[in-house]
C-alpha cells in the first residue's frame, strides 16, 4: 500500500500529542513511577493507574482533564517477547483523561482532528470500532466524516470496559489503521479485531459512564469519565511506515547497537535465531534502565524478580548472539541518550544503574558457567525428543541458581522440553521443608483487629518531637492477645492506643520509644508500633486497671530517646558522608536506628575499601566536631524537593513533608525528607565509629556504627581485649601487632614443615603407599587413603610419586580434609597414559562414590564431594576400573 503521509520521530509523536491536548485545557502530568502507589498492581501499566483517585471521585481536578505518557512495564507475556513485532516488556502509553469535565463528543473530535490533521493520517487508512449497542458514539464518528463501511461493532469481550462483575463500566471506541493487504490473512471477511497485522488497533477511547448493579442494571454515574491510550510504539511505527513496534526510531537504535556489537544481523522479517535475540535485548534494555531508576533492585519476588528476570534474559541473549563479556551498560548508555530528555530520571541515577548492571551481570555470568556445564551433560545423555526431568531442572534452580526459564529455553533448542509438573513438585516440595523448619506461622502476627478499630478510632496524633512527657492522653482503645478489649486488669500484656501521645512509633527505621503510662493503673510501655496510623503502646501492666475511656500521663524514657535521637542522626550522616566519597548513586536501602547502635543499609556494588570507609568515618566525625546545628521544618513536598532534601529511593510522600538540615541554610552538609526524631546539634553524638561492613544481598552493602555512649562502650571493650593480649604475650600494648605477626610467622613455617613430612617421601604414610605400589605393567599404580590431608595437599603427594618412579608413576588417592568433606586425585605421567590410564575418566567414574562430580585431563584430574563414607568404596571401584 502506499504510503501518503509524512513520517514523525517518537519524540515528535510525544510532544505533538501532549501539546495538542495541553492546548485543549487539558493539564499535562508527568509519568507516575513504575512502582505503583496501588498495592493490587506489581508495576503500572497503564496511563490510568495515577488517576485511579480521581475516577473514584476521592480526588478532584480544577482542570477539565489530564494527558500524560506514562512509562509502562507489561509482566504476563514475557516469554514470547521476541517472537513477533507486537510484545514488549516496556512501553509508553499516551493518553488524556477526564473526569465529568469533557464530552464524549470531545473525546471523539479531538481524537480525530489530532489523527487526521496533526498525524495527517488518510482517513480511508483509518478504522473504527464501537460496542454493538453504542449508537451514540457511532452516530459521533459518522457526523465528523467516517465512512459507514469503516465502522464496525464489536461485542462486550472487545468494546466493553469494566472495573469488575459490579461497579463502573462501559463501552469503548477503538482506532485501527490499516497496514495493507500484504500483511494481512487474505480472507475476504478480514477487518479490525482480526488476528492478523492487516488492522493495527492504536488508540482505544473508554467511556465509562455505568454503575452496574448486582442485578445487572447499569445506571447512569453521577458524570462520565474518558479514560484514553493511544501506545506510542504503536505509533511511531505507523508514522514512520514501519509494521512492527520493533521498527520504529528507537527500537532500530538499540538493535543497531545489538548488531554492532554481536556482527549479527537483523532481519524485520525474521522472528528466531538471532533477529529474536536482537529483539529481546532491546527491549529488556529499556525495561531495566527504567525500573532501576524508579527504585527496583533485583531480588527473588514480586517486581524485583521481574526485574531480575528481564536482567538475566537480556545476557543469556547477549551470549546466544557471541557477545564475549559484560555488554548490557552499553545498551543502558543508548536508552539515556535516546529517552533522558523524555525521562530525566534516567540521567539522574545512571552511576547506580549502571552498577547494579554490572554487578547482576558478572554474577549472572558465573551462573550461566556452572549451570550449563551441569546443562548441557544432562542433555547430552538424553534420546532424540526426550523429555528433561523436573529434579534436574529443579537441582539447575536451586543450586546453581539457574533461572527455569532459561532451563526451557536451552531444553527446547537442543529439541527436549522440559518435565514443569516434576520441577513445580520439586519447589512445592521444597517449600514445605522451608515452613516446617519456621517455628510457628508466619501470618500469626497478622490481626484484623487493627484493621477494624482503623475504621472507628481516629488516627493517633503524635506530640513527641519536642516534649517526652503528656498530662493528659485518653485511652481509645486497648488489644490483648489480638482482641479488642475494654478493660486490662494488674499481670496483663496489653497493647494501648492513645488519642495523642509523645511516644514514636517504629518507623522508618527508627525503634519506637519506651517509657510509662501512669493514672487509674501504672503500665511499662516496652514498644510502640504503628498500625494504620493507630500507635499502640506495647505495654505490661504492674498494678491496677486501665479501661478504655482513661485519661494516662504518657512518659517516654528520655534518655533511651536521646540515644535514638543521635543515632538518627548520624545515618542522615552517614548517608551523606557515603555520597560524598562513593557518589551520588548511593541511596538508602533500609536502616535500623536502635539505642544502641545504628545499620544503614545502602545502594552500591561492591565492597567499600578500608581507605574508603575511614573517608566515611572523618566525614562524618567532621560534622559532629564542628557542632553543627540540626534543623527540622515542615514544607510542600515540591519545596522540599526544589531545596535539595533527599528522598528515600523508591519512597511515596504526601504532600506536606519533615525536612531535616545539618549544617548552614544555604549549604547544608545533609538535607533529607523524614519524619524521625533527631539530635539538636551534632555535637551531642560525641563520636561516630564504624564496627562493621558487610553485603544484605545483590547490590546493597549495610553498615553497622555507633555514636556516643554506644562508641564509648565499643572503644573501651576494644581497648580491653588489647590489654588482654598484652598480658597473655606479656608485651606492652603498642607492641601486640608486632608480636601476633611474628607468631604468626612462627606458626606459618611450622605448618610448611609439617606439610612437607605429611606429604613428603619421609612419610610413613606415603612410604607405605608408595611400598605398596601394584605393577601394571607399563607403569606402577599407588591406590591409597591419607589422612589428615587437605585437597591441595594431594597434588604434593603426587609430586613425590612422580619422583619416585618418574614417567611410570600413576596414582589414585583420597583424603577427608579437616571440614569432613573427601577429595580424590587421579595422576599418571607419560607411560602411564600411553598404556590406556585417563585420570579424567576415571574421577568421573568413581567420584560418585563420594556424591561428587569431577572430570580433567588425561594426565591429571580431581573431584570433591559429599559423603566421606564412600572413600573406600571409590578406590575400590578404582582399583577394579584399572585391574590392580
Amino acid at each position: 500500500m502506499a504510503v501518503d503521509f509524512p513520517k514523525m520521530t517518537t519524540a515528535e509523536i510525544r510532544s505533538a500529542f501532549l501539546k495538542f491536548f495541553e492546548e485543549r485545557g487539558l493539564k499535562l502530568y508527568p509519568s507516575s513511577s513504575l512502582v505503583p502507589d496501588d498495592p493490587s498492581l506489581l508495576l503500572a501499566n497503564a496511563g490510568m493507574n495515577q488517576f485511579k483517585e480521581y475516577y473514584q471521585g476521592k480526588k478532584t481536578m480544577k482542570e477539565i482533564g489530564a494527558c500524560s505518557c506514562q512509562k509502562c512495564v507489561r509482566t504476563n507475556d514475557i516469554d514470547v517477547i521476541g517472537e513477533d513485532g507486537r510484545h514488549l516488556s516496556f512501553f509508553e502509553m499516551l493518553g488524556d483523561f477526564s473526569f465529568g469535565g469533557v464530552s464524549k463528543e470531545q473525546a471523539c473530535s479531538w481524537a480525530f482532528e489530532l489523527i487526521t490533521d496533526v498525524f495527517k493520517l488518510p482517513l480511508d487508512r483509518l478504522y473504527f470500532t464501537v460496542f454493538t449497542d453504542d449508537d451514540e458514539t457511532h452516530d459521533i464518528w459518522r457526523s465528523l466524516g467516517v465512512p459507514e463501511d469503516h465502522i464496525s461493532r464489536l461485542g462486550e469481550d472487545d468494546n466493553f470496559w469494566a472495573a469488575g462483575p459490579t461497579g463502573p463500566c462501559g463501552p469503548c471506541s477503538e482506532i485501527y489503521f490499516d497496514q495493507g493487504e500484504e500483511v494481512g490473512c487474505g480472507e475476504p471477511d478480514c477487518a479490525p479485531g482480526c488476528d492478523c497485522d492487516r488492522f493495527l488497533e492504536f488508540w482505544n477511547l473508554v467511556f465509562t459512564q455505568f454503575d452496574r448493579q448486582e442485578d445487572g442494571s447499569m445506571p447512569e454515574l453521577p458524570h462520565r469519565n474518558l479514560d484514553t491510550g493511544m501506545g506510542l510504539e504503536r505509533m511511531a511505527a505507523i508514522m514512520q511506515h514501519k509494521s512492527a513496534n520493533y521498527d520504529g526510531d528507537l527500537m532500530q537504535g538499540l538493535i543497531a547497537l545489538g548488531e554492532k556489537i554481536s556482527g549479527k544481523t537483523y532481519d524485520t522479517e525474521s522472528y528466531e535465531g538471532a533477529s529474536r535475540s536482537l529483539r529481546i535485548i532491546a527491549d529488556h534494555a529499556r525495561a531495566v534502565d527504567f525500573m532501576i531508576s524508579d527504585g527496583v533492585l533485583p531480588g527473588n519476588e514480586g517486581r524485583e524478580y521481574v526485574l531480575r528476570r528481564l536482567l538475566r534474559r537480556a545476557v543469556f541473549h547477549g551470549r546466544l548472539l557471541g557477545i564475549e563479556g559484560a555488554f548490557l551498560n552499553k545498551f543502558i548508555d543508548a536508552v539515556n541518550e535516546l529517552m533522558g530528555e523524555a525521562y530525566p530520571e534516567l540521567l539522574k541515577n545512571v552511576t547506580l544503574v549502571r552498577g547494579i548492571v554490572a554487578a547482576e551481570e558478572e554474577r549472572f555470568s558465573t551462573t550461566l558457567d556452572n549451570g550449563r556445564v551441569y546443562l548441557d551433560e544432562a542433555l547430552s545423555q538424553l534420546e532424540d525428543g526426550a523429555v528433561l526431568d523436573g529434579e534436574t531442572a529443579f537441582k539447575l534452580h536451586d543450586t546453581f541458581g539457574f533461572p527455569i526459564d532459561l532451563t526451557v529455553e536451552i531444553s527446547r533448542s537442543a529439541g527436549h522440553e522440559v518435565d514443569m509438573d516434576g520441577f513445580d513438585a520439586a519447589m512445592a516440595a521444597q517449600k514445605d521443608r522451608a515452613r516446617a523448619a519456621v517455628k510457628g506461622d508466619a501470618w500469626g502476627s497478622f490481626n484484623d483487629v487493627w484493621v477494624e478499630l482503623s475504621d472507628t478510632c481516629a488516627v493517633t496524633e503524635f506530640c513527641g518531637y519536642d516534649d517526652c512527657t503528656l498530662d493528659d492522653a485518653r485511652v481509645v482503645a486497648l488489644v490483648a492477645d489480638g482482641v479488642s478489649v475494654d478493660s486490662a486488669a494488674a499481670g496483663q500484656d496489653v497493647e494501648v492506643v492513645l488519642d495523642r501521645t509523645p511516644f514514636y512509633a517504629e518507623m522508618g527505621g527508627q525503634m519506637g520509644d519506651a517509657g510509662s503510662l501512669t493514672g487509674t493503673a501504672n503500665l511499662e510501655v516496652s514498644d510502640t508500633k504503628n498500625h494504620n496510623g493507630l500507635y499502640a503502646h506495647v505495654s505490661h501492666v504492674v498494678s491496677g486497671e486501665i479501661h478504655v475511656g482513661d485519661t494516662v500521663c504518657a512518659a517516654v524514657c528520655a534518655h533511651r530517646r536521646e540515644l535514638l535521637r543521635r543515632n538518627h542522626t548520624a545515618t542522615h550522616l552517614l548517608d551523606a558522608a557515603l555520597k560524598a566519597v562513593l557518589g551520588d548513586h548511593v541511596s538508602q536501602a533500609g536502616s535500623l536506628v536502635a539505642p544502641e547502635h545504628l545499620r544503614f543499609d545502602f545502594t552500591h556494588f561492591e565492597a567499600l575499601s578500608d581507605e574508603q570507609l575511614k573517608r566515611v568515618e572523618d566525614l562524618v566525625n567532621e560534622q559532629i566536631f564542628a557542632a553543627k546545628p540540626v534543623v527540622t521544618v515542615e514544607m510542600n513536598i515540591e519545596d522540599a524537593k526544589a531545596s535539595g532534601a533527599v528522598a528515600l529511593f523508591g519512597e511515596k510522600y504526601g504532600e506536606v513533608v519533615r525536612v531535616v538540615s545539618v549544617g548552614a541554610e544555604d549549604k547544608p552538609f545533609s538535607r533529607e525528607l523524614c519524619g524521625g526524631t533527631h539530635a539538636r546539634n551534632t555535637a551531642e553524638l560525641g563520636f561516630f565509629k564504624i564496627v562493621n561492613e558487610s553485603s544484605t544481598g545483590s547490590n546493597v552493602r549495610r553498615i553497622e556504627a555507633v555514636t556516643s555512649e554506644g562508641a564509648v562502650a565499643y572503644l573501651s571493650g576494644r581497648a580491653a581485649l588489647v590489654d588482654s593480649a598484652a598480658a597473655t604475650l606479656k608485651c606492652r600494648a603498642e607492641e601486640v601487632p608486632s608480636r601476633v605477626e611474628m607468631l604468626s610467622q612462627e606458626l606459618r613455617e611450622a605448618n610448611s614443615k609439617l606439610k612437607k613430612a605429611l606429604t613428603g617421601g619421609s612419610s610413613d604414610a606415603i612410604g607405605s603407599a608408595i611400598g605398596a605400589a601394584a605393577d601394571m605393567g607399563a607403569y606402577k599404580l599407588v591406590v591409597a587413603e591419607l589422612p589428615g590431608l587437605e585437597a591441595a595437599d594431594l597434588r604434593n603427594v603426587w609430586d613425590t610419586i612422580h619422583t619416585k618412579f618418574g614417567s611410570q608413576a600413576a596414582c589414585v588417592i583420597a583424603t577427608v580434609t579437616e571440614k569432613g568433606t573427601p577429595a580424590l586425585l587421579a595422576a599418571a605421567a607419560e607411560d602411564a597414559v600411553a598404556a590406556g590410564f585417563h585420570a579424567g575418566n576415571l574421577i568421573k567414574t568413581i567420584a560418585p562414590a563420594v556424591d561428587g562430580r569431577g572430570g580433567g585431563r588425561p594426565n591429571m584430574a580431581q573431584a570433591g564431594g559429599k559423603n566421606a563414607k564412600g572413600v573406600s568404596a571409590a578406590l575400590d571401584l578404582a582399583r577394579t576400573e584399572l585391574g590392580a
